[in-house]
């Protein structure tokens, strides 16, 4: 699970006794093999050299960033390689909240990058 602010995160940790955080020892090791049920992590200490698709293939985000790098770095700790399971992606809004501004940009963003690439790619390709 996923979130933004550190008072999303106590809130989680109240709710959820059960979960483990990024500063518990051995957890890489303890999620990858099966041990950890619930996994908290802010995007950005989760976002990059983090192998974690062997423990799970749900991402829940609790609370949204507004990068598009650190969204889809820390998607990428568990869609990767090795995966073996359909990786499922949960975000959890609510009407009329900032929530569904902040997901609407990243898609935004998302399609711009894509079509940058894209752009990109052929203008390559023509030079050849």
């Amino acid at each position: 699970m996923l979130y933004n602010f550190k008072h999303d995160k106590e809130r989680i940790l109240q709710r959820f006794k059960e979960a483990t955080t990024l500063e518990d020892s051995n957890y890489k090791e303890r999620w990858n093999s099966g041990d950890i049920k619930l996994l908290i992590a802010h995007p950005a200490s989760a976002g990059h050299g983090l192998n974690l698709q062997q423990g799970g293939h749900i991402i829940v985000w609790f609370g949204l960033t507004w990068s598009l790098e650190l969204y889809q770095q820390a998607n990428a700790r568990i869609y990767r390689q090795g995966q073996n399971h359909t990786t499922i992606i949960h975000h959890i809004m609510t009407d009329n909240t900032i929530d569904q501004r902040v997901y609407k940009a990243l898609q935004n963003k998302e399609l711009t990058q894509e079509e940058l690439m894209k752009a990109i790619k052929a203008r390559i390709a023509k030079h050849k």
